[in-house]
């Protein structure tokens, strides 16, 4: 009886432990841009790789207390990933430093989806998400004062202390700004993962949610939209609307909340109309829409090339490689930077870059794995719905693309796919049939 209560308190110990290190995987996501531009920024290139101690420690204590046992996903992704660094040191670009910098995607972090979706349980994620909204509401001020600084000033300073500025030209003189992180691509992943609980507490009420942070989150949302410039941000908010409304289909009840939803988007935008700095905003990014849409297709090559990546023109174009790859790390900004001083040798698109590096079989393979994760997660999450538990099927307007196309070779990216992976998994624990098969 004492041995038994003495490893429960061991036990509760370690679990503290780690959900301490997800915390700090979670902190270090966000503020890693702030510090390698503001804070460390003579460590900026290893910093790149802060969270990376985080992960292995994550992954090494929870095998050794019998918390976590490697599945068949975690598994395979090792598998081919220590046969594509044998290739890549034997037949591919050779150098070690490069393919070690690629395996930590697939050996380091994709274990970190279910490594979370194992320690975490659903108060763990609405708590955290509390935690998210006022960051988010501190993030958007931020970015306000970006847009409308010089790109000279400090709260511009570019990786490095870059004197340069972070931002990148988006139209009539400003710039689409990364608020704390190092470049835009983690700002719009950032709001993309916000747009989840900002859409999923006004559907679901929770009563460690106040109303007045829900307001204030949600002004801030639509407000981030024009300040940011970013289209992707526009479509990621209206890919989570569009998952909220395909709810109605199983909850028909939900069809009053959403129109009530819809409504309070309306005052909210109107409200903010009346504000200069939401006017000015508003009319910069409305021109750059419209120029960028002219340049790259309108708004369907939007949504084939930066959403879907290309994923047929990965196969289209790639057949051709080496059929080992050209070697893991090469398809990396870093590695690619390394080896040739050229970014990007391989498609910009996530397929073509897994392909490109692994060779169309084990590249192949690599996308099978996340194709059949992210389709079982889709399946679990829909499920869930009857049982009113919206989060999970919410996080999946967010979860689906960033884990099946996104681009993992960039560590922000990397990291919100298997956060938000592994919070989508912790908050299925909110229904019977919980993830049996994941």
């Amino acid at each position: 009886m004492l041995s038994e209560k003495i490893e429960d308190i061991h036990s509760s110990k370690i679990y503290r432990l780690l959900k301490q290190g997800i915390w700090l995987y979670f902190f270090l996501l966000i503020f890693e841009g702030a510090l390698r531009k503001w804070v460390l920024p003579g460590l900026a290139s290893p910093l790149l790789i802060v969270r990376d101690p985080v992960a292995f420690f994550l992954i090494m204590r929870s095998i050794q207390a019998g918390i976590y046992k490697p599945n068949y996903y975690v598994v395979t992704a090792w598998l081919i990933s220590l046969i594509s660094l044998y290739a890549t040191l034997f037949v591919g670009h050779g150098n070690i430093f490069v393919a070690f910098y690629g395996l930590r995607i697939f050996v380091l972090h994709f274990p970190l989806i279910f490594i979370i979706g194992k320690i975490f349980d659903k108060d763990d994620v609405i708590h955290l998400a509390k935690i998210s909204l006022w960051i988010h509401i501190g993030m958007t001020i931020l970015v306000a004062v970006q847009f409308f600084s010089p790109q000279t000033s400090w709260v511009n300073r570019g990786v490095g202390g870059d004197l340069d500025g972070s931002g990148f030209s988006g139209g009539s003189g400003y710039f689409r700004v990364p608020g704390t992180f190092s470049f835009t691509n983690g700002l719009t992943a950032f709001y993309g993962f916000i747009s989840v609980f900002v859409v999923h507490f006004w559907i679901y009420k929770d009563k460690r949610i106040s109303q007045f942070l829900l307001v204030i989150a949600s002004f801030c949302l639509l407000a981030a939209i024009p300040l940011s410039m970013s289209r992707s941000v526009f479509f990621q908010f209206t890919i989570v609307f569009l998952f909220m409304v395909l709810t109605i289909t199983k909850k028909t009840k939900l069809l009053s909340k959403i129109l009530g939803i819809m409504l309070m988007s309306t005052v909210i935008f109107y409200t903010l109309s009346f504000f200069s700095f939401f006017q000015i905003a508003l009319n910069v990014f409305i021109e750059r829409f419209k120029t960028a849409n002219e340049s790259e297709g309108g708004i369907e090559g939007l949504f084939l090339d930066r959403f879907l990546g290309g994923m047929l023109g990965a196969f289209s174009n790639d057949f051709n490689t080496e059929f080992w790859g050209k070697g893991i790390g090469l398809g990396t900004n870093a590695g690619a930077k390394l080896l040739t001083g050229t970014q990007y040798l391989f498609s910009e698109g996530e397929w073509g870059r897994l392909i490109g590096e692994m060779g169309i079989v084990i590249g192949i393979i690599a996308i099978l794995i996340r194709l059949v994760l992210v389709t079982s997660m889709l399946k679990n999450a829909w499920e869930a719905i009857r049982e009113q538990n919206y989060l999970p099927w919410l996080f999946c307007s967010f979860v689906f693309i960033a884990i099946l196309q996104g681009q993992w070779a960039q560590p922000t990216a990397l990291g919100f796919a298997v956060f938000s992976g592994g919070l989508l998994l912790a908050s299925l624990k909110g229904s019977r049939e919980v993830v049996r098969k994941i």
